[in-house]
């Protein structure tokens, strides 16, 4: 008889996975340094919020981890699967946002994730993998894309046929303003409900997600954290913020998720920028390089292959 699947062991990868961003990415900043949080939560999980804010790299960063113990799923888990509606879980995730202070730096998420329905093995949905991870320019450079992209296909190497252009695809029509028709960013990789060769095979590529995050960003970051700036280019990394924030607060699946199910709201939340502004009905210049952003980078481009 099929055993259940065994939550610890991912949720072990996330927890190093976590402290390895974290000190990453203060590294990166030179300065600031994350707080840290442990908060048990009901039912024997755990949350570790790390959050670091104002630093003279990074203007807002937040690394969560949470393993979630719960009685019922709630709404946004379910939609897909309504039969496992009332059942008890485990989750475990790590989610991450960063806002760079520098408008040629773009701002980054991951997400990695799993879900295990207690007591359910064969059933649809009884157990899940999901993640990925995306970049949000607010100033487009085609290297800083082909790494990006390059990165994001050498996550999948070895994990099954053609995962890349299909998860690509995934994160492009996923990360979409549906009410602005407007791409978030220059996407990356997305995958959700994944179960493809079974529970080992899923997990070894959602860590293999995970693990890849790092060097998909930190060598863009590295690259524009010093560029020379001013006001105009704050002023429209200001206004593609408020877009961020839209996707987030509107459309996001895991802040509804995390909403509905009573996580700490101060968690849930951290992912939205420091700073925002919204312009009515601005369209850039054309020829400028603000034009370019929407004209380029935020359409779904094959950039392994695009001259």
């Amino acid at each position: 008889m099929a055993q259940q699947p065994s939550v610890g062991p991912f949720v072990d990868y996330l927890k190093t996975l976590q402290d390895s961003i974290v000190s990453a990415l203060e590294a990166a900043d030179g300065e600031a340094t994350f707080l840290r949080e442990e908060i048990a939560t009901d039912g024997g999980g755990l949350s570790r919020p790390r959050v670091l804010a104002d630093g003279p790299v990074i203007e807002k960063a937040a690394v969560q981890f949470t393993h979630s113990v719960g009685k019922a799923l709630p709404p946004a888990a379910t939609e897909r699967h309504p039969h496992l509606a009332g059942r008890g879980f485990q989750a475990g995730a790590v989610s991450l946002i960063v806002h760079p202070r520098n408008p040629y730096a773009p701002t980054t998420h991951m997400n990695i994730r799993m879900f295990v329905v207690d007591g359910a093995v064969d059933e649809p949905g009884a157990w899940y993998f999901g993640g990925g991870f995306d970049l949000t320019p607010y100033y487009g450079f085609d290297d800083d894309a082909r790494h990006w992209h390059s990165t994001c296909a050498a996550a999948l190497e070895g994990h099954g046929e053609g995962l890349y252009p299909r998860l690509k695809a995934w994160c492009d029509d996923y990360f979409v303003l549906t009410h602005r028709q407007e791409q978030r960013g220059l996407g990356g990789i997305f995958f959700d409900d994944w179960t493809e060769g079974g529970f080992e095979a899923a997990q070894a590529m959602t860590q293999s997600v995970g693990s890849h995050f790092l060097p998909a960003y930190l060598p863009i970051l590295e690259r524009r954290k010093a560029m020379p700036y001013g006001e105009r280019e704050r002023d429209f990394q200001l206004y593609r913020r408020g877009r961020y924030a839209e996707f987030n607060l509107a459309i996001d699946r895991g802040t509804k998720y995390g909403i509905q199910s009573g996580r700490r709201i101060e968690s849930v939340l951290a992912s939205l920028p420091p700073l925002c502004t919204w312009k009515y009905n601005y369209h850039p210049d054309p020829g400028t390089p603000e034009a370019a952003l929407y004209e380029r980078y935020l359409v779904p481009r094959d950039w392994l292959g695009d001259a």
